[in-house]
């Protein structure tokens, strides 16, 4: 099947790659290879609010306190939000289909662990690991749906991606509360295995290939990386920790400040200045794609601020349980 995939599409180059004739049969196997990326980037979702619902029974699992089990959620969502920026890099040296395939592997793999951790530490660990590994399957499937149905044909495939990007941050607590009270919290990772494995799969066999260019990786700006690593993750560990630390009141919260405007600086002005810079800025000087992106973080405050405040109101304050707090959600 991998070869009729791959030879109706020959030379599956961006710009080049002519996608296969709708009704035929390489179009259904693209499209059964697509819906497996929609899958990953599901699961790669749902594991930012999936454990909302379940933080008492973590807690109590992994002997932790309310502050610091709420890095469970904070660690996944800081490496996440470092691996995302890299993937348009990783994409265009790995190919599309060889990174959504290890992204869709380290991310099981990561989940795995997950579940077999044995204390907070070991937890928040892993699941900094499975944020960063997973994060490439989210803006690799919106790529995907572009790249290979082209602008004119995809339509479907973006409602499809529409529906799983706002369906799986609010099934997450629901779905996590029925988890852990009819089975444990280790389950919560544990869901992911084998959907994973299907998802790497059907995408290394269906999807069609395109040439490498590992290039791109030896041109690679080391300094605007660390630097964006260090800007985006103290802003993330900032904002976290500063409504309870007291924000300038707190020296260890200050020195992150000055860690976070100058990692931003210095990752601006890199990728401003570079030829080819981690993430290409520049794309911001199009209305409409600026416009877009304002409204996707207006929309990620109201959706993801409510859906992970909600859970701790309901189980701390009311008293509720991890199915109780799912079926609210």
């Amino acid at each position: 099947m991998a070869g009729a995939a791959a030879t109706a599409t020959p030379g599956a180059v961006p710009g080049v790659y002519t996608p296969p004739a709708p009704g035929t049969r390489e179009a259904l196997l693209l499209n059964i290879g697509f819906f497996a990326m929609v899958i990953g980037m599901f699961m790669a979702i749902l594991d930012i609010q999936i454990v909302a619902s379940s933080i008492q029974q973590i807690q109590a699992g992994v002997s932790a306190s309310a502050e610091e089990v709420a890095w469970i959620q904070t660690s996944y969502l800081i490496a996440e939000v470092i691996g995302i920026p890299l993937s348009g890099l990783l994409n265009r040296a790995l190919s599309m289909r060889r990174l959504f395939v290890f992204s869709a592997t380290g991310f099981t793999l990561a989940s795995m662990l997950c579940a077999l951790a044995w204390d907070l530490n070991s937890l928040i660990v892993f699941r900094c690991i499975q944020g960063f590994l997973g994060a490439a399957m989210i803006p690799t499937t919106m790529a995907a749906a572009f790249t290979l149905f082209g602008p004119n044909r995809s339509v479907f495939q973006q409602v499809a991606i529409g529906m799983v990007a706002t369906l799986a941050p609010s099934i997450g607590p629901t779905l996590g509360g029925w988890i852990t009270e009819h089975l444990s919290w280790h389950w919560l990772f544990l869901v992911n295995v084998i959907p994973g494995i299907i998802a790497a799969t059907v995408v290394w066999r269906l999807i069609p290939k395109q040439p490498p260019q590992l290039n791109l990786i030896k041109n690679i700006d080391i300094v605007g990386l660390a630097a964006m690593a260090l800007f985006l993750g103290s802003f993330e560990y900032v904002f976290e920790e500063g409504p309870a630390a007291g924000w300038f009141e707190d020296e260890e919260l200050v020195v992150w400040m000055f860690l976070c405007s100058l990692g931003g600086i210095i990752f601006f002005w890199r990728a401003l200045t570079r030829t080819n810079p981690v993430v290409d800025l520049k794309v911001f000087k199009d209305r409409n794609f600026a416009v877009g992106s304002m409204v996707a973080i207006v929309v990620g405050f109201g959706l993801f601020g409510s859906v992970y405040l909600t859970p701790l109101f309901l189980g701390s304050v009311r008293g509720y349980n991890s199915l109780q707090i799912g079926q609210i959600m």
